[in-house]
């Protein structure tokens, strides 16, 4: 160093040499130390950021779900109660009483996605899935149930000789009335499963209605026909005639009774049948009773199969106390036998079935 105009030397031994490096590199170190320390703690306070933003944005993400969840239980609750108003509404319209169930009927109704997650994540509406899949296995039995009675009507209408498509196909002609829409979703769908429940009830009706208006029970009861369906020698004239119906000769007074339930649409006098009685059955079928000696029903009654009509007589063209019946389809008269025949083998097999405990008119 520089002092006074003289350059001196100042000697510092390696020894405190050493010892200022040391001090140096410690100093150093420590300056990196803390910085480091400030760039972890700067890193873990953003990481830590970062995973409470993540896990607020899952609570918030899971939290709208379960709100959006909890909006969606009362829209289901809702269609669950339109479904069950349409069932309710089939049942009374088409049974009296549910079927019991077959213990060989394995149902496949499952709940749709909606109500299980519903189910699951909503405290309270456990048993939402579970009324669901209870519903749709209702439907699946009222369908078999109706399809079975449906199968069974047309193996007995077509017994009667009858096409039972046409029967069906008939009854459909005729159709109107003011709209009541059924439906089982909010936006007025009907599930497909439901409408195919409706379809085979409303089928099972039509053939059931079209069997029971097929004459099926004898209009008297008497021992013989005393004149057949088809030519005879005219009792007046001797001459060729055709005869539209069947004779049942009896005491004056023996009941008549109605071979089909129907509505009665005429009840007087019409030329050469005296004293007469119509009843119409649908489907284009209409049953005729002549010569009677009095009336027991009105015009408009309706009347089941087998039900007092009349009473057994002689009045218009006719020689004596019987019963003049004919069966006529879109008014042309058919022979009426093949239908009383028909019904006399259903009515064995019936009795056969309970045990004898048949009804007889």
């Amino acid at each position: 160093m520089r002092s006074q105009g003289q350059v001196r030397f100042i000697r510092v031994s390696s020894r405190a040499q050493k010892i200022a490096a040391g001090a140096a590199v410690g100093v150093l170190g420590m300056w990196a130390a803390s910085v480091g320390a400030l760039a972890l703690s700067q890193w873990s306070a953003g990481s830590e950021s970062a995973a409470l933003a993540q896990r607020a944005a899952s609570v918030a993400k899971a939290e709208k779900n379960v709100a959006r969840y909890r909006e969606n239980v009362a829209a289901d609750l809702s269609d669950l109660a339109r479904r069950q108003q349409f069932i309710e509404q089939m049942v009374d319209a088409h049974i009296e009483e549910l079927p019991e169930e077959s213990g060989d009927a394995q149902s496949t109704a499952k709940p749709d996605a909606e109500a299980k997650k519903v189910s699951l994540i909503v405290p309270g509406s456990g048993s939402l899935a579970d009324v669901e899949a209870k519903q749709l296995a209702l439907v699946e039995r009222l369908t078999r149930y109706a399809d079975g009675r449906s199968q069974a009507a047309m193996a007995s209408i077509r017994q009667l000789g009858i096409n039972p498509n046409a029967m069906i196909s008939r009854a459909r002609m005729a159709e109107g009335g003011p709209l009541v829409k059924l439906a089982t979703g909010a936006d007025g769908s009907v599930d497909p499963r439901f409408l195919t429940m409706g379809k085979s009830l409303a089928r099972m009706d039509a053939l059931e209605n079209g069997l029971a208006s097929i004459p099926q029970v004898s209009p008297a009861h008497v021992a013989y026909v005393s004149s057949s369906y088809g030519y005879r020698s005219d009792p007046f004239t001797g001459g060729a005639a055709f005869h539209a119906g069947l004779d049942f000769p009896g005491p004056m007074g023996s009941p008549i009774y109605a071979a089909a339930k129907g509505r009665v649409t005429f009840v007087g006098q019409k030329s050469g049948y005296g004293n007469c009685i119509e009843v119409t059955h649908g489907n284009g079928l209409m049953t005729r009773y002549g010569h009677l000696s009095g009336f027991r029903t009105r015009v408009g009654q309706d009347v089941d199969a087998g039900a007092l009509i009349g009473a057994m007589g002689s009045t218009g063209r006719s020689t004596g106390p019987h019963l003049h019946f004919e069966v006529r389809v879109n008014d042309r008269p058919v022979n009426p036998r093949p239908f009383l025949e028909a019904a006399q083998r259903l009515q064995g097999a019936n009795k056969s079935a309970t045990g004898g405990q048949e009804e007889n008119h």
